[in-house]
């Protein structure tokens, strides 16, 4: 890439559920419909950067950025615990900010120490208590928040003493201790974030194995891990953190296997350690990291954060692939496909964030690459139109386009004007052929892959409508991924009622 040319940006997702890490620079990941209020926009930072400045300044034009990682104030949702977990009481941060604050003149002073408390636990307790004591901030709010955090650890330092094994203390302390990391101001008598970062990340380590299936602490130790490495740069030290963390985020995904945010995060992980590893590792990782996005996309469509990454890491693949000379196999994607691929996601994500400027931004830089005024062209192979089964002979490879209106064929008279509009020179398909395949967006009821004898050898696509199924077949599995990712994109523009928004962008 050369210095005129965008670089590719990348950030980390939120910390969901009850009982993971929330940090308080980042929204919570709710669905759109029970949000109560605005999410604040995410804070741009750099691919090559190991931390975000949280006060960065708006991004210009000639940059693609994407999400820093999000830390929200407060917890919104419950993570399924064990049942051995239901006779302590677990306090979420939420609670730890507002209930707990009212008790810590009381309770901070009455709350007794274990007379059966061992010297070697004593010891343990007293180093990551001084580690927080440390703590300064540089305002009112975040000394008061320091105050409540302190208390809590006290009280999880207290049950630890009682019992050394209690799983559930040692996941509460630690999250203490990663809260606490995020109060660290610059005054040299604090400790450093990194200290209390890697005191938290004992307390994960041990309390994953005392208790194995703890998923949420899988997911926030690696997000402490990966927090660890962007403070070492590009070293060789990162990159044993780097894949620390994507192993204990895979973990906590083999725990709860339905949670975009950890397979999200996973692959922002993999995208970070692709930028250290040697170059024959890189592409490995990076297609990697692609499963992982396309995987989080998958099980909540809407979710425009792994949408956007997802774009990040295929516009940094087609800058990769054209750095090194284009694509050595015939069957790879070519650099300028990977590029329109980028688009499609970025676009998508802005029509559904059209208020995140580092959305608007991005889109600016790689709208160009969109095949305009469609959202996708290429080739499917269809029936006769209104012969949804017919024999294989009579299933024709034709062309098809995108937009925000639905997806359609081209017949041959049309393809001229095709290539016309995909030249710059206007063009109108609207009025087509009767015989051609048509589906208009909101006819859509569900779009997905399928595998049936009846059809054509390939990868097949089943579009099922209120009129009925459509299948078609894609030219490669690799092919069908990204018709089932545009067309689900384009359906969930619209049930979000933001397909003006995608017209405004293929049209404009």
């Amino acid at each position: 890439m050369t210095p005129e040319e965008p670089e590719l940006k990348n950030g980390f997702e939120p910390k969901p559920a009850t009982e993971q890490k929330q940090d308080p620079e980042l929204e919570t990941m709710a669905a759109p419909e029970s949000k109560p209020a605005p999410e604040p926009e995410p804070a741009p930072a750099t691919i090559h950067v190991t931390s975000a400045d949280p006060e960065v300044e708006e991004p210009n034009e000639t940059e693609i950025q994407s999400n820093e990682s999000e830390k929200p104030e407060s917890n919104e949702q419950n993570a399924s615990r064990p049942a051995e977990l239901q006779q302590n009481r677990t306090f979420t941060m939420r609670e730890l900010l507002t209930e707990l604050k009212t008790e810590e003149g009381d309770d901070a002073a009455s709350t007794p120490l274990s007379q059966q408390s061992t010297q070697q636990q004593q010891q343990q307790n007293n180093a990551a208590m001084e580690l927080i004591d440390s703590v300064t901030s540089t305002d009112e709010e975040g000394r008061s928040r320091q105050r409540v955090l302190t208390f809590a650890a006290r009280r999880y330092a207290s049950a630890l003493e009682r019992n050394p094994d209690d799983y559930d203390a040692l996941y509460n302390w630690a999250l203490v201790l990663q809260e606490s990391a995020d109060n660290v101001s610059l005054d040299s008598t604090s400790p450093s974030k990194d200290d209390l970062l890697e005191e938290a990340c004992k307390k994960y380590d041990e309390a994953t194995r005392l208790c194995p299936t703890l998923n949420d602490a899988f997911y926030n130790w690696a997000i402490a891990i990966s927090d660890r490495a962007k403070m070492r740069g590009r070293t060789k030290e990162a990159e044993e953190l780097w894949k620390q963390a994507t192993k204990n985020y895979e973990k906590a995904v083999q725990l709860n296997w339905n949670s975009p945010q950890a397979l999200n995060n996973w692959g922002l992980a993999l995208q970070e350690l692709s930028a250290i590893v040697p170059a024959r590792e890189k592409q490995t990782i990076v297609r990697t990291a692609i499963s992982k996005f396309r995987a989080a996309i998958q099980l909540q469509f809407d979710f425009h954060r792994a949408i956007y990454n997802l774009g990040t890491v295929l516009y940094g693949l087609a800058e990769d692939t054209l750095r090194t000379g284009g694509t050595p196999n015939a069957k790879d994607v070519s650099p300028n496909e990977l590029y329109s691929q980028s688009a499609i996601y970025i676009a998508a994500a802005h029509a559904l964030k059209p208020n995140y400027s580092v959305y608007s931004s991005a889109l600016r830089l790689v709208r160009s690459m969109l095949p305009l005024p469609y959202l996708k062209v290429g080739y499917l192979t269809a029936p006769q139109a209104g012969k949804p089964i017919a024999p294989h002979n009579d299933w024709k490879r034709s062309e098809f386009v995108l937009n925000h209106e639905g997806l359609q064929q081209v017949s041959k008279s049309e393809q001229k004007q095709v290539r016309r509009s995909l030249s710059g020179r206007p063009s109108d398909v609207s009025n087509s052929d009767k015989k051609a395949i048509k589906v208009e967006v909101p006819d859509i009821v569900s779009v997905s892959a399928c595998a049936d004898l009846t059809l054509p050898p390939g990868a097949g696509l089943c579009i099922d409508t209120i009129h009925g199924p459509l299948f078609l077949v894609a030219d490669s599995w690799e092919s069908l991924d990204g018709w089932l990712d545009a067309i689900r994109l384009v359906y969930t523009i619209y049930a979000r009622g933001k397909s003006e928004v995608l017209a405004g962008i293929v049209t404009s």
